[in-house]
C-alpha cells in the first residue's frame, strides 16, 4: 500500500505526465534557489502544468492533501518570493510551459497571454504587429508575465506608462480550491461590479496562481 505522500505524487504526475512531474535533486535543482543564490529552499517535488485545467487539478489535489503551494515564474524575482521553505513540504507549480500569445488586436492595442509567456518574446509580437508593450526590465529575457503582474512590476518606463498594474485588463485565476475566475476581458473600461483582478495584482501569488492575463 502506497503512503499518503506516494500517492500524492502519483496523482499529481497523472495530472502533467510523469514527464512534467520533476521529483530527484537534480532535476528540481534549480527551481530551488533564486537567481542570485541567495535563497535557498527544499520541495516534495515540482510540478510542470502545460494548462490552466492542469494547474486546477494541481491546486484541487494540494488541497486536499494540504500540500502547500509555491508558484514559480521565471524565478528572477529579488525577494524569495518563489523560492519554496526548507521544510520540504511544498509543491513547486512552475508555469513556464504555458507560454503561447493567445491572440493580439491591433486595432484595440491588447494582447492576450498565458502567465508562462516571456516579457520579450510579448514585446516581440507587439512590435511585429506595430505596437509597443511597454513594460521592460533587466531580466526580460527570461522573466514571465504571470511573475510580472503576481509582483507588480514596475520596470524602466514606469513613469512613462505605469507599472503592470496599470497595463492589465483582465486576468484569469485559479484559486487554493481549484477554482477558476475567468476574468479575461479586454475592455479598458468595465463598470461591472468589483475589480477583483486588482487583488491578484501584486499579490505574489498568496491569493491564486495567474494563468492568464489580457495586457
Amino acid at each position: 500500500m502506497m503512503a499518503p505522500m506516494d500517492a500524492f505524487l502519483a496523482a499529481a504526475a497523472a495530472i502533467v505526465g510523469p514527464a512534467n512531474l520533476l521529483a530527484d535533486a537534480a532535476a528540481m535543482a534549480p527551481h530551488l534557489v533564486d537567481w542570485r543564490g541567495h535563497y535557498h529552499g527544499k520541495a516534495r517535488a515540482v510540478a510542470r502544468p502545460g494548462s490552466t485545467a492542469e494547474v486546477a487539478a494541481l491546486m484541487r489535489l494540494c488541497a486536499q492533501h494540504r500540500v502547500p503551494v509555491v508558484p514559480q515564474g521565471g524565478n528572477t524575482g529579488m525577494a524569495g518570493a518563489a523560492t519554496p521553505d526548507a521544510t520540504g513540504r511544498a509543491l513547486v507549480i512552475c508555469l513556464g510551459r504555458m507560454r503561447r500569445i493567445l491572440g493580439i488586436s491591433a486595432i484595440a492595442g491588447t494582447a492576450a497571454v498565458e502567465a508562462g509567456c516571456v516579457l520579450a518574446e510579448l514585446q516581440q509580437a507587439a512590435e511585429a504587429a506595430g505596437l509597443l508593450f511597454p513594460l521592460s526590465l533587466g531580466a526580460e529575457g527570461s522573466c514571465q508575465l504571470g511573475g510580472n503582474i503576481a509582483t507588480s512590476a514596475g520596470g524602466t518606463a514606469v513613469l512613462r506608462y505605469g507599472g503592470m498594474r496599470d497595463l492589465v485588463l483582465g486576468l484569469e485565476v485559479v484559486l487554493a480550491d481549484g477554482s477558476v475566475c475567468d476574468w479575461m476581458s479586454p475592455l479598458r473600461k468595465n463598470a461591472a461590479g468589483y475589480d477583483l483582478k486588482q487583488l491578484f495584482i501584486g499579490a505574489e501569488g498568496t491569493l491564486g496562481i495567474i494563468t492568464g492575463a489580457v495586457v
